[in-house]
């Protein structure tokens, strides 16, 4: 009789947390992710308390790739070799490539956070840094112009082609599966498909988190972030930086062993509220990206001789200073790049592309076919993901169905570390059969 109410209460459990939309993705009921504003959810992320529980060393090898040897090494950025990271386990396992979002390295926080949650699950991860990173730029890109999601996504293919022949030795591999958040998770969607076509994998599952719908779109909506919230206007920008510095450091000089992270940044938001000045925020995600995408212009204006940033054929010396020129390109929007150098290079590659179909090429409907038949690929979302343009969200319940995971809340990657999330994201892949013994 006991076991019978158990079940029974376990049975109420999950109807009252998962339901299933009209639409057939699925509805998460209750969900106790604790910031409700999806800009602040952004910006800080999962509080500490929240935070599933991970193990906090894990076996991180360093990684070097050279992909093209005959590239042309520049003197101010001499790599030849792309930097990605393999964690393996001692015995033989499936494998989970992951792509890294927007300007993202193969180590920030995020493509940690995965590694500790899928090795804890008894996978090996190998993590790739986001081919709008400068080191996939000089390293890995084929036209070092990135931004284009089939060509970099091709990039991606081509790279993991080479690291399975580099790691076969090294590490035991039953399946390969694949993971990306944001920018790589649309990416992974790409690839996968890519997959379906030339066979090197066979991909078992791919999971996208937190996606895109249309790049532009999501880009265009940080670029507004930025612009539309700095006091004074863009021309601003460097004081709005230094101020917000400033007003950082002044909060952490009033708290007491805290460190500067997330943690620290939901303890003001918690404590102070009412003075939170939600514009602020705004300007701030817009800022992150800006950085990201200031970097990447200015990285492959370096490498292209594209006379967008820097004059044509100046050579950067190893110690030359690029204040100035970062000063540029953080006034470029990623529309300015987009229309003034990104469009242009890509219609005179292909003869008869349109500026519309270029723009069609950019976002996951172009592949929607595709999606809605592939019983591999899921989706996790946000419903107030703050990247996505009104009614985009619809997107992935419609195309998705089953496979759509959207939570109510959690900004743009703002949950990804929170217990009911991980949960979710490693059982995606548990289901195919994790050996932990």
């Amino acid at each position: 009789m006991k076991r019978v109410i158990t079940l029974f209460c376990t049975l109420v459990l999950l109807i009252l947390n998962t339901v299933s939309a009209n639409d057939g993705s699925t509805q998460i009921g209750v969900y106790d992710y604790p910031i409700d504003n999806p800009l602040a959810a952004t910006v800080i992320g999962t509080p500490k308390e929240q935070v599933a529980s991970l193990p906090k060393d894990i076996p991180r090898q360093a990684m070097k790739l050279v992909v093209f040897p005959d590239r042309e090494i520049k003197k101010f950025i001499p790599n030849k070799a792309l930097n990605y990271t393999l964690v393996g386990q001692k015995k033989a396992a499936p494998l989970i490539f992951s792509i890294a979002g927007t300007g993202a390295s193969h180590k920030s926080a995020k493509m940690r956070l995965l590694e500790k949650a899928f090795f804890q699950a008894g996978f090996h991860v190998v993590s790739l840094p986001s081919p709008t990173y400068a080191n996939f730029i000089v390293t890995a890109s084929t036209t070092q112009v990135p931004g284009h999601i089939v060509q970099d996504s091709a990039d991606i293919y081509r790279v993991m082609a080479l690291i399975k022949e580099q790691i076969k030795d090294r590490v035991q591999i039953t399946d390969y599966n694949l993971v990306g958040y944001s920018l790589g998770g649309a990416q992974a969607a790409f690839v996968a498909k890519l997959d379906e076509e030339q066979g090197a994998f066979d991909f078992k599952k791919a999971l996208m988190i937190n996606p895109p719908v249309n790049l532009f779109n999501s880009v265009s909506i940080l670029d507004r972030m930025l612009e539309e919230n700095i006091p004074g206007g863009l021309n601003n920008f460097n004081a709005f930086f230094d101020e917000m510095m400033v007003e950082f450091s002044h909060h952490y000089s009033e708290s007491e062993n805290v460190d500067f992270n997330d943690d620290f940044l939901y303890r003001i938001y918690e404590n102070k509220q009412q003075e939170v000045d939600l514009s602020r925020v705004a300007a701030t995600v817009g800022m992150s990206f800006r950085i990201s995408s200031s970097n990447m212009i200015f990285t492959s204006d370096v490498m292209t001789n594209g006379g967008y940033i820097l004059p044509k054929n100046h050579e950067l010396g190893k110690i030359e200073s690029t204040t100035n020129y970062f000063k540029v390109s953080s006034r470029v929007s990623f529309t300015d790049y987009y229309n003034e150098r990104f469009l242009p290079f890509f219609m005179a590659r292909n003869q008869g592309m349109t500026s519309d179909k270029l723009l069609d090429d950019l976002s996951l409907k172009s592949i929607a076919g595709y999606l809605r038949t592939s019983d591999k690929i899921a989706v996790v979302h946000n419903e107030d993901d703050v990247i996505l343009a009104p009614g985009e969200i619809d997107f992935f319940r419609e195309v998705f169905q089953s496979r759509a995971h959207i939570y109510p809340k959690g900004g743009h990657c703002g949950n990804m570390a929170y217990k009911d999330n991980i949960t979710y994201m490693v059982n995606h892949f548990e289901k195919q059969g994790v050996n932990h013994e």
